[in-house]
C-alpha cells in the first residue's frame, strides 16, 4: 500500500482549495507587497495547502431561511465583514469578545470555573478566575481565527512551524494510517489547517444538533480537510483508512458509558470514549494504523503587537507502542494522560467550558448543578 496520492489542484480547475478561482500573477504579487514581512514568491497557505481529495459542499435549504436561524444569520452576517480586518484588530475585537461572552454567559463560566477547580485544585480561586476569562478570550479569538481559516487561509502564511513530523512520515513510510488525536483547542479548524500544510488530512466531526451551523461548519471545513466523516458513518473511516490517510479524531468530551470507560483526566474520574483503540484495529493486519496526538498551539499573545505576524506550533507525538492492549481502561487512561500533558503547555487555550465530567461510574452526576 502506498501513501495517499495528494489532491493536485491544477488538475481540477474548478475545486480550487480556497473555493475561488486561483489568484493572477499580479494579484499575488500585489499582496505580498502589502505584507513586507513575506519574501515575495513565498507560495501561500492555499498554494502549498496538502489534500487527498476535495470534499463535496452540502446544498443550501430552503428551511435555512426560517425565522428560527435569523438569530445565526444575523450574528453571521455581523462578523463575517471583520475578518477582512489585520489580525492585530481581530484579535483586539476577539478579545472583547470573549470578556463579554464571559460577562454574561453565566452558566458556561461556572461550568468553567468548576472544571478548573477539579482539574487545578493546587491553584488558588483568584489564578483559576483569571485563566477561566483567559479561556473564553481564547475562543474569541478563535472565532475569528476559525473564520479566517475557512474565508481567508492567506492571511495565516508563514505563521507556522512543527515538532515530532517525522512520527507521522516514518509511519505512513511504513504504509500504516495515521489515527492522529486531537482535542477541543480554541483555535480548533486553524489547527486543521495549519496542519494542511505539512500533510494532507480526513476528519471526524459529530454534526451539529443545529442544521444551519452544521451547514457552515462542514461547508466552511470543506476548504481545509480532503474528507469529513461523520461519527456514525464507519464505512467511511475504513475506506480512509485502508487508502492510508491521515485521520483527525478527537476523544477528549464526554459521551458517556455506552461506548467508553472510567478514566482519570487531570486527576478526574472521565467518561472517556474508546472508539481509538477500536479504529486502531482497522484496515491492514500487517501495517495497522499508528496511533499519534497533535497539539496545535497559539505562541503569540493575544494581544499581539503592532507589525507583528501570530506565529502558531503544532507538536505531533510519537506513535503509541502496544497500542491497543487487551484492558480498555488502560489504553483509555494512556489517551487521557498523552493529551492531558500536552494541554497542560498552556490550559487555557483549551475549551474548559464543555461539561467534561457530567458522567460518571453511574451515570450523570449532579456536579454542574
Amino acid at each position: 500500500m502506498k501513501a495517499p496520492e495528494q489532491y493536485d489542484p491544477s488538475k481540477h480547475p474548478k475545486t480550487d482549495v480556497s473555493g475561488s478561482r486561483p489568484a493572477s500573477p499580479n494579484h499575488t504579487a500585489k499582496n505580498n507587497s502589502k505584507s513586507p514581512a513575506i519574501p515575495a514568491g513565498t507560495p501561500t497557505i492555499t498554494q502549498n495547502h496538502k489534500r487527498t481529495a476535495q470534499a463535496e459542499k452540502k446544498p443550501f435549504e430552503w428551511r435555512f431561511l426560517l425565522p428560527k436561524y435569523w438569530g445565526i444569520w444575523l450574528l453571521f452576517f455581523f462578523i463575517l465583514p471583520m475578518i477582512y480586518l489585520p489580525l492585530r484588530w481581530q484579535f483586539w475585537l476577539g478579545r472583547k469578545l470573549g470578556i463579554l461572552v464571559y460577562t454574561v454567559a453565566g452558566s458556561r463560566r461556572r461550568d468553567t470555573l468548576i472544571n478548573l477547580r477539579l482539574a487545578f485544585p493546587e491553584k488558588p480561586e483568584a489564578e483559576r478566575e483569571l485563566m477561566a476569562k483567559q479561556v473564553f478570550v481564547n475562543q474569541g479569538i478563535g472565532v475569528f481565527e476559525t473564520l479566517c481559516a475557512w474565508f481567508r487561509p492567506n492571511v495565516f502564511t508563514r505563521t507556522v512551524s512543527i515538532s515530532g513530523l517525522q512520527h507521522l512520515v516514518n509511519a505512513q513510510n511504513d504504509n500504516r494510517a495515521v489515527i492522529l488525536l486531537g482535542a477541543h483547542y480554541t483555535m480548533l479548524d486553524l489547527g486543521g489547517l495549519l496542519s494542511a500544510q505539512f500533510f494532507p488530512v480526513d476528519c471526524m466531526y459529530r454534526p451539529q444538533n443545529n442544521p444551519l451551523l452544521d451547514w457552515f461548519i462542514y461547508n466552511g471545513r470543506t476548504t481545509i480537510f480532503g474528507k469529513q466523516i461523520s461519527s456514525r458513518d464507519m464505512r467511511s473511516l475504513v475506506t480512509s483508512i485502508k487508502a492510508g490517510h491521515v485521520i483527525w479524531y478527537s476523544p477528549d468530551q464526554d459521551y458517556g458509558l455506552k461506548q467508553g470507560v472510567m478514566a482519570p483526566f487531570f486527576g478526574v474520574p472521565a467518561a472517556t470514549i474508546t472508539a481509538a483503540r477500536r479504529m486502531a484495529k482497522l484496515g491492514d493486519k500487517q501495517h495497522p494504523p499508528a496511533l499519534m496526538a497533535l497539539h496545535t498551539y497559539r505562541q503569540t499573545p493575544d494581544n499581539l503587537p503592532r507589525g507583528k505576524r501570530p506565529h502558531y506550533h503544532l507538536t505531533i507525538t510519537p506513535a503509541l507502542e502496544n497500542y491497543p492492549s487487551n484492558d480498555e481502561v488502560a489504553d483509555a487512561t494512556r489517551v487521557n494522560e498523552i493529551l492531558e500533558g500536552l494541554i497542560r503547555i498552556d490550559p487555557t487555550q483549551w475549551m474548559w467550558f464543555h461539561r467534561r465530567f457530567k458522567n460518571g461510574p453511574d451515570g450523570r452526576t449532579d456536579i454542574y448543578k
